[in-house]
C-alpha cells in the first residue's frame, strides 16, 4: 500500500485547483482523475465566464490548462476511479478500480455531481449543441432565442426565470399538473410574460440539423386525450436535479438528503479531521467552475495547515 501526504479525488476545477495549491505548498499531492477526466466542463463547448479568458475558451481547453498547471507544480495525476474508502482512522485508505491502494494523511474529495438527464438518445446527440444542464453557464448563447427548461422544482423555476432575462421565450415543461417549487418561485414563473408553462407534458425527443431546432412533446401521456406535437426551440435545458458523486464517502462524512457533503460553515472541512470536500460534491447552490476552483484552493490550504499542525 502506497503512503502519501495528500490525496485528491476528482479532476474538475476543484480537484485541479487543489492540486495546484497543494503542489506549490510542497505536499506532493496525488490526484486521481476519476470517471470523467476534466469533470463536467469537458462536455461544455464554450466557457465565457471563467476569469482570465476574455475571448472565452472551450471546456476541454480550460481543463487541459488547469491540468498542465497542476503538473507544473509537481502534482502526480493518475487515471483510475475510487471504489472504496476507509476514513475510520488516519491514515485514510482508498482503493481504486485499477488495483491501487492508497494510504493518505489528508484527503480532498472533489468528485463533483452528475446532472440528471431524461435518458433520451437525443440528449447525447445534441450535447453541447443545444442541450445543457446549466442555464447560468450557457444561457448567454440563447439571447433573443426560444428555449425550453425541463423540471418543476425550485431549480427549474430559477433557471426559467434567469433565461427569461436573456431569451425571447421560455417554455417550462412540467410532467405533473402542478409546480413543486416554493410559492415565491411559482409566482415569479406564472407571472412572467416570457415564460409559458406546459403542465402534464413529457419530452420524448429533440430534432434539428446542426443543433437543437425543436422538441417532440406529449401532453397527458398515456391518457385517452393524449396529444403529440412539436415546439420550435433553440436550446433545451435540464433542471431535474444533480446527483452528487458521494456514495463511497457516505459511511464517514455527513451528507444532506440528496447526497451533497455537508461542510463546516464556510470551510471545506467535513467533520473528519484531515478530510475536506470541494466543488460540486459539496455545493448544491452555485455549481460554477469559478466557485469550485475557489473551494479547491481552500481545501488545499486547509490540508497544508492540517499537515503542519500535526507534524505530518
Amino acid at each position: 500500500m502506497e503512503h502519501i501526504r495528500c490525496l485528491i479525488i476528482g479532476s474538475g476545477p476543484a480537484g485541479y485547483t487543489a492540486a495546484i495549491y497543494a503542489g506549490r505548498a510542497n505536499i506532493n499531492p496525488v490526484l486521481y482523475e476519476g470517471i470523467q477526466p476534466g469533470g463536467q466542463l469537458t462536455t461544455t463547448t464554450e466557457v465565457e465566464n471563467f476569469p482570465g479568458y476574455p475571448e472565452g475558451v472551450t471546456g476541454p481547453e480550460l481543463m487541459e490548462d488547469l491540468r498542465k498547471q497542476a503538473e507544473r507544480f509537481g502534482a502526480d495525476i493518475r487515471s483510475a476511479i475510487a471504489i472504496e474508502t476507509d476514513l475510520s482512522a488516519r491514515p485514510y485508505k482508498v482503493k481504486f478500480d485499477n488495483g491501487d491502494e492508497i494510504e493518505t494523511e489528508t484527503l480532498i474529495i472533489a468528485t463533483g455531481a452528475t446532472a440528471k438527464y431524461l435518458g433520451l438518445d437525443d440528449e447525447k446527440k445534441y450535447a453541447g449543441m443545444g442541450v445543457s444542464a446549466c442555464a447560468t453557464c450557457d444561457g448567454f448563447f440563447y439571447r433573443k432565442k426560444t428555449v425550453a427548461v425541463v423540471g418543476g422544482g425550485d431549480t427549474a423555476c430559477e433557471e426559467a426565470t434567469y433565461l427569461s432575462g436573456l431569451a425571447n421565450k421560455v417554455y417550462l415543461i412540467v410532467r405533473k399538473p402542478f409546480l413543486r417549487a416554493s410559492k415565491i418561485m411559482q409566482e415569479r414563473v406564472l407571472n412572467n410574460p416570457k415564460i409559458e408553462v406546459l403542465f402534464e407534458h413529457n419530452t420524448v425527443g429533440l430534432f434539428g440539423e446542426n443543433g437543437v431546432e425543436g422538441a417532440h412533446v406529449v401532453k397527458r401521456m398515456g391518457e385517452a386525450d393524449e396529444e403529440r406535437y412539436d415546439i420550435a426551440i433553440d436550446g433545451f435545458f435540464l433542471a431535474i436535479g444533480h446527483k452528487p458523486n458521494s456514495d463511497i464517502f457516505k459511511p464517514w462524512v455527513k451528507t444532506d438528503e440528496v447526497g451533497y457533503i455537508i461542510t463546516e460553515g464556510a470551510t471545506p472541512r467535513t467533520g473528519v479531521p484531515g478530510v475536506f470536500a470541494a466543488g460540486d460534491v459539496a455545493d448544491p447552490h452555485y455549481r460554477q467552475a469559478i466557485t469550485a476552483a475557489g473551494s479547491g484552493c481552500k481545501a488545499a490550504i486547509e490540508a497544508e495547515r492540517y499537515l503542519a499542525e500535526n507534524s505530518l
